[in-house]
């Protein structure tokens, strides 16, 4: 893993070169031009972003409005304020409307860390898979982020785009392609699949390479695409383990720890999992982020621990 890139900044050279080849996107920022790194963008397009001020329904209102105006919209701002502030205009707005408005939702999870539960984002991928008409992804490398914005830009209807808050390495080499839906297994194994999203996706990575010095052989999947999601591609894959561990930097319930359980269990698939996030009716606590994850276990060690109990049990 190299080449550390942080998402937003990956964000901001995709929509410059969407509108270098013609795509008719305009920016919307709530007081968050420093949260977006957008300042390249406004420099090579000045007068094409729009900033509303810290006021997160307007912001999503007026790229409802812009959208409906034949623009491509993309509202650009911190996760907790879009999802929480704004829910009632993405529901309303963009999704039951159905206007070609991109989400891009930053520093989600708990990358704001000792700013604590007002700033942590941990609820936002539950909050969007309640509502209907509307794409989830939430990309694990810069390259794989680079894909999903060129798709999102492109496709037209409600996207949302979940980014972490750190510069994270790259996962991926240059023969990656995503796909809207595909599960990404970076390893295989069969005695035990590691599933994350997002940045934890380097933890079960990490989590994989220890279980591989004790002779335990991990799958190691990464769900970039929450909506669409081949569930029937993800059954396959877990039914080949003998037992599943989920990891993410969200509530367990809602997210990728949520959709495992609902494929296993439509899937009529006995296969014990263990799901690792933030805990029912928890808060994730106010710390940096080794702390934070190292607390609620979603960190490679904490992975490794639940990996290895779940295994004996099983035996």
């Amino acid at each position: 893993m190299s080449n550390s890139e942080h998402l937003a900044t990956v964000m901001v050279n995709a929509f410059i070169d969407a509108v270098d080849r013609g795509v008719d996107l305009v920016p919307v920022v709530a007081d968050s031009t420093s949260t977006a790194k957008i300042a390249p963008f406004i420099q090579k397009f000045p007068g094409r972003l729009v900033n509303v001020g810290i006021a997160e329904q307007t912001l999503v209102g007026a790229a409802a409005g812009l959208a409906l105006g034949g623009k491509v919209a993309a509202t650009c701002n911190a996760a907790p304020f879009l999802i929480s502030r704004a829910n009632e205009q993405i529901k309303v707005d963009v999704c039951y409307n159905n206007t070609n408005v991109k989400l891009f939702g930053l520093n989600a999870g708990a990358s704001y860390g000792p700013l604590a539960s007002t700033h942590h984002s941990i609820d936002d991928i539950a909050v969007l898979r309640g509502f209907g008409n509307i794409e989830i992804y939430a990309p694990s490398s810069p390259r794989e982020c680079r894909q999903i914005i060129d798709y999102a830009l492109a496709h037209v209807g409600p996207v949302y785009i979940r980014l972490d808050g750190k510069a994270l390495p790259e996962l991926h080499d240059d023969s990656y392609q995503f796909e809207p839906g595909r599960i990404d297994v970076l390893q295989e194994g069969t005695d035990i699949a590691l599933v994350a999203m997002g940045s934890t996706v380097y933890e079960i990575v990490e989590a994989a390479a220890h279980l591989a010095e004790q002779g335990i052989h991990a799958c190691v999947v990464s769900i970039p695409s929450v909506r669409p999601c081949d569930t029937q591609q993800l059954l396959k894959i877990l039914r080949s383990c003998k037992a599943v561990v989920s990891a993410e930097e969200h509530n367990i319930n809602g997210g990728v720890g949520s959709l495992v359980a609902e494929v296993l269990a439509e899937g009529g698939c006995a296969i014990p999992l263990r799901r690792l996030g933030i805990k029912d009716g928890q808060y994730a606590i106010a710390a940096d982020r080794k702390a934070t994850r190292a607390y609620h276990e979603i960190d490679a060690a904490g992975i490794v621990r639940h990996a290895t109990a779940l295994l004996a049990q099983q035996r």
